[in-house]
């Protein structure tokens, strides 16, 4: 698929190594004008970008934007009315928690055509790639995946929190570890169990790689003595406990 002049082209990157994009994803990378792009994209993803294209770093982390989201915005309809192709390259899938709606209505208003390639968000890939499923037949029939970083609470969780305790399934929290603690005590005191499982998990591009398993009770405790660092994402449920990873040396010759 060859990008036209003046789209701009929302693409989910996935989560990790660079052949996890899609093929689609990957076509509008080796034609586009211009990529903005964020945190924790492979850079080998740039590599099939164009010699001649923009590259326009955009990345947030917490505490550290390079730019406001009305920035970013507005930069997408500059650069698609400039005629240019466009990639908007984002981790995981631009509409999993990834302000990907923001930039659509921006674009919508601004009369920017637009398309969207969906990526494998975070909060199901890097459970699975620490061989976390986030559901499994007679343990989780469901999965809710919540913000721990919402901006109209107080303490940044969602208003309806102590509700999720109730829910059956799987829970998993992106944009959290700084709030695990309140997370596993709040779940508690509305009711979850404390020996639910529950794991603290970081890899595809993440500085620090990590993948710890304990319980509601512990979990907390566990990921500040191991140092945990984000991004990470939380999971809580019966499915947490499970580590579907192959090890050859654990196989029988």
């Amino acid at each position: 698929m060859t990008a036209a002049p003046g789209t701009v082209y929302l693409v989910g990157a996935g989560c990790g190594q660079a052949d996890l994009i899609t093929v689609r994803g990957l076509e509008l990378l080796k034609s586009c004008g211009v990529v903005v792009y964020d945190d924790l994209i492979d850079p080998a993803l740039l590599d099939a970008v164009p010699a001649h294209a923009q590259r326009l770093y955009m990345g947030k982390r917490q505490g550290r934007h390079s730019a406001s989201q009305d920035e970013i915005c507005a930069l997408l309809v500059e650069k698609a009315r400039e005629g240019r192709a466009v990639v908007r390259l984002k981790g995981g899938d631009p509409f999993v928690f990834g302000r990907g709606g923001e930039e659509i209505l921006a674009l919508q208003a601004a009369g920017i055509p637009f398309q969207v390639v969906p990526g494998v968000t975070s909060a199901i890939a890097i459970p699975a790639l620490a061989g976390v499923p986030v559901t499994h037949r007679g343990l989780s029939q469901s999965v809710h995946i919540v913000t721990a970083h919402t901006a109209d609470t107080k303490d940044g969780l969602p208003s309806y929190f102590d509700r999720l305790a109730s829910l059956p399934g799987t829970l998993v929290f992106l944009m959290g570890l700084s709030r695990l603690e309140q997370i596993a005590q709040r779940l508690m005191a509305a009711g979850k169990a404390p020996d639910t499982p529950a794991a603290v998990l970081s890899g595809g591009n993440a500085p620090c790689p990590a993948s710890l398993r304990g319980t509601l009770a512990d979990i907390a405790a566990k990921a500040h003595a191991a140092k945990i660092r984000p991004p990470a994402v939380i999971v809580v449920g019966g499915t947490a406990a499970l580590e579907l990873i192959y090890d050859p040396s654990s196989q029988k010759v």
